[in-house]
């Protein structure tokens, strides 16, 4: 069964871009375009791993996080990449498995993804 990838992101073009990156390479996505309505998908959809944008209209992405990871220990193990046009976004979330800045090399993004979810 196909791993299945959660992008958030507030900017269509990178969600578009990223799903067809993904698909291409053999994995389910789901998205949403800010963080207020991100944790009922991860509830819903059960992601193996989540690419988040920081900077989003309604949530900013590491309020989304910090409410995801602290009601229910289940969501506290979902790696996280953070994509980001911001500058240190390194820090936003300090469990992530990766940071990067926009634009993002897609092999770098591509080679995180496998190696994050043990492929």
């Amino acid at each position: 069964m196909a791993k299945k990838i959660l992008i958030i992101d507030d900017d269509p073009n990178i969600v578009s871009y990223l799903d067809d990156l993904f698909t291409d390479n053999g994995y389910q996505t789901c998205s949403t375009s800010d963080g207020a309505g991100a944790v009922d998908l991860v509830k819903s959809e059960k992601p193996d791993l989540i690419t988040l944008d920081l900077e989003m209209p309604k949530e900013w992405g590491p309020r989304f996080y910090r409410k995801l990871t602290q009601q229910d220990d289940e969501y506290r193990d979902i790696p996280v990449i953070v994509i980001s046009g911001l500058e240190s976004n390194q820090y936003a979330i300090q469990k992530a498995v990766a940071s990067l800045s926009k634009p993002f090399d897609r092999e770098e993004l591509l080679g995180i993804v496998k190696e994050t979810l043990g492929e």
